[in-house]
């Protein structure tokens, strides 16, 4: 009874709706809250949360019970109880996610979104019902295109990639390993076998980058319609010719290279770029380089109500839109683990001294924006100008990260930043995750 009590006085939100009485918008929730992660519907309180009870009649919840079995689909059973808070009845309805998604209420699919319901779009209803079937656009068949359509010599430097990864050697032939691997299904082509090998102009995987003087200004620019593992190679290469580099001496017998922005964060954007992208959508993905920044635009939103906020936080479980696609770059070597790119990005970055990444979600895509680092007197954050804050704010960009790291940013000793770092940690701010050697201390 305390947990009710206390889940009632937190208000509505994401797991909690209040309604006065038992009628259509009590069935549009349990909907959504089955569509999402489950949540408590809770029947005789206002929306203020005050505590009005029910008049009940003896077949009231059975009643209440089929009407919502009759008008979903895939049918939706609720658990309901009666309980008594100061004399008053109130209804309590407990709805689980539901395994089989997207459920849909009289042919309409709701899904729970902050506070409130929302009508799901075509891609989330499609999304949803993928991941029922644990399973990912990429695997399905394309229907389009035969054999004809993939080049064999691909496929077999592909599959000469795993083997170097695995230290492993295939007896099969290249359409075997296709076969074992899930890239061909009823003796057909997946679209994800068709994206990885396509052999001429490929439709759905455009990319267009281009380096800008103004945003209308353009100097140079490429446009790439091929298979999704050639544009990793021919992107890195159209960016790296328009970067700034400088020649660092060491003291060893050649010279160090070094560009304005660290190529290796570059290359892992391009990544979750081409793992991420919703093919499905008619738009490019694209790239542009100014003066001072770098934009990747990327067509497809966060995938499985991801947020931004989740994403900076580093505070989420990895899921991928391409499942398919995801385990075959991960089987080549190509990407180490799922789910780091975002905190490696931002890592890279701030070990090459560049202002922090911006991640935000725009015309139904994802961008990522790096800045150039500052000069050395255009600097603000150094010497007497840092402070705790700025440290704080500092590891929620850069989590996980190290004294050392944060005291080259700001140009201090390393010395300072370890009594701020202590500072933050009594007043249970930050912690400090994992060995002495690789771990990093976090925003709590």
């Amino acid at each position: 009874m305390e947990l009710i009590q206390r889940l009632i006085q937190q208000g509505e939100g994401q797991s909690i709706e209040f309604k006065t009485s038992f009628q259509k918008e009590v069935i549009t929730t349990i909907v959504a809250f089955a569509n999402a992660n489950g949540g408590k519907v809770f029947i005789g309180v206002s929306d203020a949360g005050e505590i009005l009870g029910l008049k009940l009649g003896k077949e009231s919840l059975q009643n209440w019970i089929n009407q919502v079995k009759q008008n979903t689909s895939p049918s939706v059973v609720p658990d309901m109880s009666i309980i008594e808070i100061d004399n008053k009845k109130v209804v309590v309805i407990d709805v689980k996610e539901y395994p089989i998604k997207p459920i849909s209420y009289k042919n309409r699919y709701i899904i729970r979104k902050s506070n409130s319901n929302h009508v799901m779009s075509m891609e989330e209803i499609a999304n949803e019902y993928l991941k029922t079937k644990n399973s990912s656009w990429d695997h399905y068949t394309d229907t389009t295109h035969s054999f004809n359509d993939i080049c064999l010599t691909k496929v077999t430097h592909f599959i000469g990639k795993i083997e170097t990864s695995f230290s492993r050697v295939f007896e099969d032939n290249p359409m075997q390993v296709l076969q074992k691997y899930g890239l061909l299904r009823n003796d057909q082509l997946t679209f994800g076998a068709y994206l990885l090998f396509a052999k001429n102009f490929c439709l759905i995987s455009g990319v267009q980058a281009g380096r800008f003087k103004t945003p209308t200004d353009i100097i140079d620019s490429i446009s790439l319609n091929t298979d999704i593992l050639s544009e990793i190679d021919e992107l890195m290469i159209f960016v790296r010719k328009h970067l700034m580099v400088e020649y660092v001496i060491t003291g060893h017998p050649q010279r160090t290279e070094r560009y304005d922005y660290p190529l290796d964060a570059i290359r892992e954007i391009i990544l979750n770029m081409i793992v991420h992208r919703d093919y499905r959508d008619s738009s490019d993905s694209v790239i542009k380089i100014f003066d001072d920044r770098i934009e990747f635009f990327n067509p497809g939103d966060l995938y499985d109500n991801l947020t931004i906020e989740q994403l900076e936080a580093n505070h989420y479980q990895s899921k991928t839109r391409n499942k398919l696609i995801a385990l075959m770059f991960k089987e080549c070597g190509l990407i180490e683990k799922y789910g780091s790119g975002i905190s490696r990005i931002k890592k890279l970055c701030a070990e090459h001294k560049l202002t922090a990444p911006k991640f935000e979600e725009i015309q139904k895509g994802f961008q990522v924006t790096l800045y150039k680092a500052k000069q050395a007197n255009e600097k603000v954050n150094v010497g007497v100008n840092v402070g705790v804050n700025e440290v704080l704010t500092f590891i929620n960009n850069n989590q996980p990260t190290k004294a050392k790291n944060i005291a080259e940013y700001f140009d201090v000793t390393q010395r300072t930043i370890e009594r701020y770092l202590k500072q933050l940690k009594d007043n249970n701010q930050i912690e400090f995750k994992g060995a002495t050697k690789t771990g990093g201390y976090y925003v709590k």
